[in-house]
């Protein structure tokens, strides 16, 4: 008798968890489909990574991740380099103190290019995919727009990779009409820590070691933006 029930009542607190679980995935779903009537405030950063004006962050995700780097020729020697490099990071939110994926980030080919692509395309673009509705974004950084972390208050640690300004180079819909990512116009990665490459001679600096592979970690804050409507 007592044996059944503890199954009764190890049944209703499992069955609670799962409805509390639910219901907060629920609110942070509901949250980030309605993320275009938000108001998020980006931190004021220099002209050169700033959105035009007209255009508005709607989204952020703090991400986790690695920055990929790859031993290349370099004169008589050799180099870590980002070149082809393929960037993996899982973006987060906090909702009720706990944090949920909301955006995986990775390099893929883009399949949709819009007018602000490059002719020809590279092999592979920055991609960034809602969790939710596995709509994308495709971005790149298409001229100079960057600074060295520990340059301003926006990129404050010295040292890290640096922070950027993106602009989407195509965006698709989720395979049931989903729309997160579809409007999605500049992306900024700021507050980055971690990421840069190795030292030349962490494995790399000579002809025998080109190749080479290094996965560094690194965190940061992705602000997403689409025009003002």
């Amino acid at each position: 008798m007592s044996y059944n029930l503890d199954q009764k009542m190890e049944k209703t607190a499992r069955g609670r968890r799962l409805f509390v679980a639910a219901l907060v995935l629920g609110c942070a779903f509901g949250t980030v489909t309605n993320a275009a009537a938000q108001r998020i405030t980006p931190p004021t950063t220099p002209a050169v990574i700033t959105p035009p004006a007209g255009n508005s962050a709607f989204l952020l995700g703090h991400a986790v991740g690695t920055q990929g780097y790859v031993c290349l020729p370099k004169g008589t020697g050799a180099s870590w380099t980002v070149k082809n490099a393929r960037p993996e990071a899982t973006l987060f939110q906090s909702f009720f103190g706990q944090d949920f994926q909301i955006i995986t980030h990775f390099l893929s080919p883009d399949v949709n290019p819009n007018d602000a692509a490059l002719n020809p395309l590279p092999f592979g673009s920055a991609t960034w995919q809602s969790s939710f509705d596995s709509s994308k974004v495709w971005a790149q950084v298409l001229h100079s727009n960057s600074i060295a972390a520990g340059s301003d208050p926006s990129c404050p640690n010295a040292g890290s990779i640096a922070c950027l300004l993106l602009q989407s180079i195509g965006t698709q819909q989720g395979p049931a009409g989903g729309k997160i990512m579809f409007k999605t116009t500049f992306v900024q990665r700021l507050n980055t820590n971690g990421g840069s490459a190795p030292d030349d001679a962490d494995g790399c600096g000579y002809a025998t070691n080109v190749g080479n592979q290094r996965l560094v970690p690194y965190t940061a804050d992705y602000y997403f933006f689409r025009k003002d409507e």
